[in-house]
């Protein structure tokens, strides 16, 4: 069982990775900016803005074997991310990543392609650049997920293909994974680590 620390545990997919992270019997502390009245039993809750005063929000943390973000890169970035790992002390961290970032062809990004919605643009092209920073850290033991780029509520069902740096499609052409099944794989890699400083993607 591992203690988890959960940035941005109130939003859609942030709730999804409490209840799995709940499901599998880890204790969980929840950061949230705003209070919080319907968390699950079991979970604890920190009210804190990440960007205010990331190194005191360590402190407040203190030790747990991972730090989770689950957070929005259009305001939280690596270095806020980063600040309180490193005050609390907090080994591993794994981050709720976006398609925009993987790769259609050899370095050509899907957030470049014309057909890349510019509506989705404020969000993914922080991503990718959360992303760029994170391969240059080697003192945190870090992982960076991106769903498909279909990605919203659906089926908890367990099956699902994992990829790294290319975006995937299904025969169909379609792109897609739920925050239930998209959990799912975060947790299978907490528990049994692959992709040690590295982004790997998941897809049906």
């Amino acid at each position: 069982m591992s203690s988890i620390a959960l940035l941005g545990g109130t939003g859609n997919v942030g709730r999804r990775l409490l209840a799995e992270i709940l499901r599998r019997g880890h204790t969980v502390t929840v950061v949230a900016r705003k209070p919080v009245d319907d968390l699950p039993a079991g979970a604890s809750f920190i009210q804190a803005d990440i960007t205010a005063d990331p190194a005191d929000l360590g402190a407040r943390l203190g030790r747990h074997d991972v730090l989770i973000s689950s957070a929005r890169f259009d305001t939280v970035t690596a270095d806020h991310v980063l600040a309180v790992a490193r005050a609390a002390g907090i080994p591993r961290l794994a981050v709720v990543g976006g398609a925009g970032s993987l790769e259609v062809a050899p370095g050509v990004r899907l957030v470049d392609t014309p057909e890349f919605p510019a509506e989705y643009k404020f969000e993914a092209l922080p991503g990718a650049v959360f992303l760029d920073q994170l391969r240059g850290v080697s003192d945190i033991d870090w992982t960076f997920l991106s769903p498909a780029a279909f990605f919203g509520p659906g089926e908890r069902t367990g099956r699902f293909r994992l990829g790294g740096d290319a975006f995937l499609t299904d025969a169909q052409g379609n792109s897609r994974i739920s925050y239930e099944d998209y959990a799912v794989a975060l947790l299978d890699e907490i528990e049994q680590p692959r992709h040690s400083r590295q982004r790997f993607s998941v897809v049906y």
